[in-house]
């Protein structure tokens, strides 16, 4: 006689070999320390399954992109009256940022004075609202002065026959 399982004892033992690999295929890789993870309504409580807010993930995004000092720059041409203030914002306007270097322009002299004035206190706002190490100077200056070319009481230039 064979030794091999027939009938009953042969649908016993394919049950059994069955049941074993679907044990197997069903216990969840973990990782050492890490929860078993839950199938169905997740509950009240923070799940990794819980979809994530959008400012989080565009947030991860710059920051493997390597995004960071574009945003912040974006954010102080963009945002200049949130960065600086209103009162500021109003009588200021940036111009360029070149090697950590910020160029203001003013709108009129008088404010390019008080602007020079409160240097430190407009690189401490800068610095809380997009970072310490975007900007490390100002440079400040009031409104480009009109053209002196024309008008009725010019000096004209006898060389040029006018």
């Amino acid at each position: 006689m064979s030794d091999e399982p027939t009938g009953p004892e042969l649908a016993r033992a394919a049950l059994e070999a069955a049941l074993r690999r679907r044990a197997e295929r069903s216990k969840p890789a973990r990782r050492e320390g890490e929860a078993p993870r839950k199938r169905g309504y997740s509950g009240p409580g923070p799940d990794p399954r819980d979809p994530a807010k959008f400012g989080d993930v565009l947030a991860k995004l710059v920051k493997t992109r390597g995004w960071e000092r574009p945003a912040a720059e974006a954010t102080l041409f963009g945002s200049w009256q949130q960065v600086v203030g209103p009162d500021i914002a109003t009588h200021s306007r940036p111009i360029s940022l070149d090697n950590g270097e910020l160029t203001i322009e003013a709108e009129s002299a008088a404010w390019a004075t008080q602007l020079r004035l409160l240097n430190s206190s407009i690189l401490n706002r800068i610095g809380a609202c997009v970072g310490h190490n975007l900007v490390t100077k100002l440079r400040i200056h009031g409104p480009a002065a009109p053209a002196r070319g024309k008008g009725k009481w010019r000096v004209r230039d006898s060389r040029q026959g006018l």
